[in-house]
């Protein structure tokens, strides 16, 4: 799918796509009351998913006066979002719409079954080939898609890549020795928050691209339990390369203990090069230090091969439906909205650019953080993957430990990649996935 882009202004605000968000409640309206009312439950979420919703709601009623859209921003938040809508679904006491995570976690939601199949509309056909096999399973398409899509990579200091002469590395190798280079000139390499011990994975989670380079059927065979991490060269690797940069020392001496906030304050004052994250940082870069965001560039976590350089990528959320809602016409207006450029002209008046969209003839208008305009080119060449957890549901729920350990000398890689093998035929066997 091509994509064009033009500029327009950026305003910072992206939300962590991770966050699971859904709901419940129930919709209402008739038409011998007025219009037709849509309920769309959100759970407490985050406010730019908030504020993204409300501004769907408003542009779409607005052009169709016999649909109200009402957002219900009310309910548990985090995690407790996850039981609940698995209650709602189950008792068929859903909204006609929901908030949710896009891949592994929509695919254990039984859409099949739960679900309102909108894979008859039209603009189904105008959605990214990533995006649509996050939200699809090989009887329907359940989703449309309510922002853009993140890269995970390395946010990286230009001043100093400029004052010392690098240039971005497209290998790992490469990127080794532009670390030997900061690490001599003062500076630490690899900034580390292992204080938001979540953080600890993105290393690893972001280089699934190069995994998928070199075994294309990684994800399904994983699913299948046909292989595993360790005994997978390519996959093995993202555990070496956090022990590679730990041996070197290339972490800052507080990385235990040091926050996100406090990761992007050392990147952009200069004491630290590189920091591995989503690009929804750039918000925070955009928020607290607007007057040197354009200092802050992105690259993926390189491979072993130039030729095959690429991006993983996180994908939107998505919007959904539950197959009971008793206003199926109406919804699938309004998703085929939603994944239109007029949608998308929605999501940006409301949260800014934040990234390439994931549905056809959407434009990006104006000027975009230096973050986004080094993501583009991915997006452009089709050189991207989506992270493992949008292909596969396994995906252990200890692995942060697992990359702590690596990274603060603890456990080696081999010793950790079988530890997160163990945890996934756990969570695989939870999940009574086939082959387990």
């Amino acid at each position: 799918m091509s994509q064009r882009f033009r500029t327009r202004p950026f305003t910072a605000a992206l939300a962590i796509g991770a966050l699971a968000l859904a709901g419940c409640s129930g919709g209402g309206g008739g038409e011998d009351d007025g219009p037709v009312t849509l309920t769309w439950y959100m759970g407490a979420g985050v406010p730019d998913d908030i504020a993204t919703a409300e501004q769907l709601a408003a542009d779409f009623s607005a052009a169709n006066p016999d649909v109200e859209v009402v957002v219900d921003a009310s309910g548990p938040a985090g995690v407790e979002i996850d039981a609940q809508i698995r209650t709602k679904l189950g008792t068929g006491d859903m909204a006609d719409l929901f908030w949710y995570n896009s891949g592994a976690l929509m695919k254990q939601l039984n859409p099949d079954q739960q679900l309102l199949n909108v894979g008859d509309g039209a603009w189904v056909e105008d959605l990214s080939e990533d995006y649509r096999g996050t939200v699809s399973t090989e009887n329907g398409t359940y989703g449309a898609p309510v922002g853009a899509a993140m890269g995970g990579g390395f946010f990286y200091n230009v001043p100093v890549y400029e004052e010392l002469g690098l240039e971005v590395p497209k290998t790992w190798d490469d990127f080794m020795a532009n670390n030997e280079a900061i690490k001599a000139a003062g500076v630490d390499p690899v900034i580390q928050s292992y204080g938001d011990t979540w953080t600890s994975q993105m290393i690893f989670l972001a280089d699934y691209f190069n995994i998928q380079a070199a075994e294309p059927d990684f994800a399904d065979d994983l699913t299948a339990n046909e292989t595993t991490f360790a005994e997978t060269p390519a996959a093995l690797a993202s555990f070496q390369k956090v022990e590679a940069l730990a041996e070197a020392d290339h972490f800052n001496v507080d990385f235990q203990n040091l926050v996100l906030d406090q990761a992007i304050a050392k990147l952009v004052n200069g004491e630290g090069a590189h920091y591995p994250i989503l690009t929804f940082a750039q918000a925070t870069v955009q928020q607290n230090f607007p007057d040197d965001a354009d200092d802050i560039g992105f690259f993926p976590v390189p491979g072993g091969s130039a030729e095959d350089h690429g991006l993983t990528t996180w994908m939107p959320s998505s919007v959904y439906a539950p197959a009971t809602t008793e206003h199926p016409e109406e919804v699938k207006r309004f998703m085929a909205f939603v994944a239109s450029p007029d949608g998308c002209d929605s999501i940006t008046e409301a949260r800014g650019v934040t990234g390439p969209y994931v549905v056809a003839g959407c434009e990006i208008e104006g000027d975009v953080s230096r973050i986004v305009e080094d993501m583009l080119p991915y997006f452009e060449d089709g050189a991207t993957s989506p992270a493992l957890e949008f292909l596969s549901q396994v995906k252990g729920p200890n692995l942060q430990a697992f990359t702590v350990e690596v990274g603060t000398g603890i456990s080696t890689a081999e010793d950790a990649a079988r530890a997160y093998d163990a945890d996934n035929a756990v969570q695989a066997q939870q999940l009574g996935l086939e082959g387990w």
